[in-house]
């Protein structure tokens, strides 16, 4: 039986080459993604590089997100080189943090773009391959930002949390199949977090901390599937939407406080389900 064969989008650094290097420790051929930089070596190349350094597989890929091709681009490699697919790891994505009062609509759609739009392209090209080999272990990179928001941050947030409905409703289309499909909201000191981490806690929120986490989401033996999960120096949460009981609706706005005092109760399955209990 051949090799697994995996995507990684955003690897030339940071998660991504955290995640690739793991997955190629772990016999998987990797698809190496990450977009060119005009005049600037690219840094999916030195991924592979050290890949197979390190007596592994792997190939490098070089379309950004942000182009229209770029999922069925990177599925072809897999299929091109390999003959298969069986892991998605979606990582791409950047930030402009900025009060949103500042922030030009230019940067919130780019920012989008990469880091909602951009991992649709690629589910919706590889989608149909995994749906019809019937096997398939995909993870999309969201953030805590996502599930809660943050200042200076509504766009990398609106980004993710979007991710979520994505990741969640393409879970329920296929209950019937061996695919399984999370979020992970990685805590880990990046280029795209340094800022916020102070250097001290480098070994601490480490990568490869996550990168472990990773591992343990796209295996074979895990059947768990719409779940968010929240990752970071050597721990792992599971987060989930909760609902409170319900309050009669008045004219004043003492229900909602009557709703702030309650406790949560349910953790419904879908939306479809929410609806189901919430006539209860």
């Amino acid at each position: 039986m051949s090799q697994p064969v995996a995507i990684v989008t955003g690897a030339g650094k940071g998660l991504g080459r955290a995640y690739a290097l793991k997955l190629a420790s772990q016999g998987i051929n990797v698809v190496v993604n990450n977009r060119s930089h005009q005049h600037q070596p690219n840094t999916a190349d030195a991924v592979v590089a050290e890949i197979k350094s390190l007596g592994g597989s792997a190939v490098a890929e070089y379309s950004s997100a942000q182009d229209p091709n770029s999922g069925a681009n990177l599925l072809n490699k897999a299929l091109d080189t390999w003959g298969r697919l069986d892991v998605v790891v979606a990582n791409a994505g950047f930030d402009y943090p900025q009060s949103f009062h500042k922030q030009s609509f230019t940067d919130f759609e780019a920012i989008m773009d990469t880091n909602f739009t951009g991992t649709a392209r690629l589910l919706h090209a590889v989608w149909p391959h995994l749906r019809s080999t019937g096997y398939g272990r995909v993870v999309v990179s969201s953030s805590t930002a996502g599930l809660y928001g943050n200042h200076g941050q509504s766009a990398y947030a609106a980004s993710k949390a979007a991710l979520i409905g994505l990741m969640r409703s393409l879970h329920h289309e296929v209950r019937n199949h061996d695919i399984c499909i999370n979020a992970i909201a990685p805590y880990a000191l990046t280029p795209l977090t340094a800022k916020w981490f102070p250097e001290n806690w480098a070994s601490l929120f480490s990568a490869e901390q996550v990168a472990e986490s990773l591992a343990l989401l796209v295996s074979g033996d895990n059947r768990l599937s719409g779940k968010v999960y929240i990752s970071g120096a050597g721990k792992l949460r599971e987060a989930r939407m909760q609902e409170t009981g319900g309050a009669e609706l008045t004219s004043t706005c003492a229900v909602l406080a009557e709703l702030a005092g309650l406790d949560a109760l349910d953790t419904p399955d879908s939306a479809s389900q929410e609806f189901e209990h919430f006539l209860l």
